[in-house]
């Protein structure tokens, strides 16, 4: 890490690993969820949109449309190299031959060096793993996990359907097959305290793992979290709370994760609140105010404990 940057930066690890600047192009490969369709449950986590995370993708469109959509817009332009990145709802939870069609769909053009799938721990199993083991051959291959927290009771709450035992079990298989694992974690979740914040990256540092995305727990329209805030049964949390909170986290993960992002972005027009989530500046940069003026760096509170 250089002494001007006090934690990972994600568009700095891509740029070491590809030797330019690399790209995600985010897909919608027109999944659902266990916690959606009926199998687990119906209306998903209680933060969660009828969208999932990919309220601005072109579901409309075939993957390798969207694929090709992307390389010709602006954005495919201003790099050389990119990663597709199945984004929204659960990117595993379908049979091997459609995953694998989907899969290969959107590995269209030769710019494209990885393959990013974002899942819930209780939708991987060794035959999806090895699925997904094939494409290291040719591609980087990377697996985002949910996890938000690791207490769960809260698990319940928010009813996520999966247990961090559940997140142990498909990390550990991951981690067999070699292919990186990247897990989100929510901030200001209902009825968590800072004592499950540490609990929390505790419990991350005990894995292997090669990423990190925190995200805010911000409230869209039509969930059930905005239920509890019109309530009143739910307080977001402020952006100083959040801030103090992404200081802790940084200080005391481990130092060799890269941070892919520090905060979620809600898209304004569905946003009910906090107001603050629209501005990620006011994320990005008072995280850097905070690490420079107080001369903190990503793990300096580390403690290694990993889980044989």
């Amino acid at each position: 890490m250089e002494n001007s940057e006090r934690y990972n930066h994600l568009n700095k690890y891509l740029k070491n690993k590809f030797g330019e600047r690399t790209l995600k192009i985010c897909v919608d490969g027109n999944f659902t969820c266990p916690n959606r369709d009926g199998t687990l449950g119906k209306g998903g986590c209680i933060f969660c949109s009828e969208q999932g995370s990919g309220e601005h993708l072109k579901n409309k469109l075939k993957i390798s449309e969207q694929v090709t959509s992307f390389l010709n817009s602006y954005r495919g332009e201003r790099a050389n190299k990119f990663i597709v990145y199945f984004q929204n709802f659960s990117n595993t939870y379908d049979t091997i031959e459609n995953l694998k069609q989907k899969y290969n769909s959107s590995l269209i053009d030769n710019r494209i060096v990885g393959l990013s799938v974002a899942t819930r721990p209780d939708c991987i199993n060794e035959e999806i793993v090895k699925l997904l083991a094939t494409y290291k051959e040719k591609y980087y291959v990377c697996v985002e996990l949910g996890l938000q927290t690791s207490n769960n009771t809260t698990g319940k709450i928010i009813n996520r359907g999966y247990t961090s035992e559940d997140f142990n079990t498909a990390v550990k298989l991951l981690n067999e097959y070699n292919i990186d694992v990247v897990t989100h974690i929510m901030v200001g979740l209902p009825g968590e305290t800072r004592k499950d914040l540490e609990n929390t990256i505790e419990f991350l540092n005990k894995h292997d793992l090669q990423g990190l995305k925190i995200h805010s727990t911000y409230v869209v329209k039509n969930t059930v979290l905005e239920k509890m805030y019109l309530s009143g049964n739910y307080i977001p949390i402020t952006l100083e709370a959040y801030l103090e909170d992404l200081v802790y986290i940084i200080t005391h993960i481990n130092p060799d994760i890269i941070i892919h992002r520090i905060s979620g972005d809600a898209p304004k027009e569905s946003l009910v609140a906090p107001s603050w989530n629209t501005h990620k500046k006011l994320v990005l940069n008072g995280l850097d105010k905070i690490l420079r003026e107080k001369n903190l760096k990503q793990g300096m509170n580390y403690e290694k404990n990993i889980i044989n």
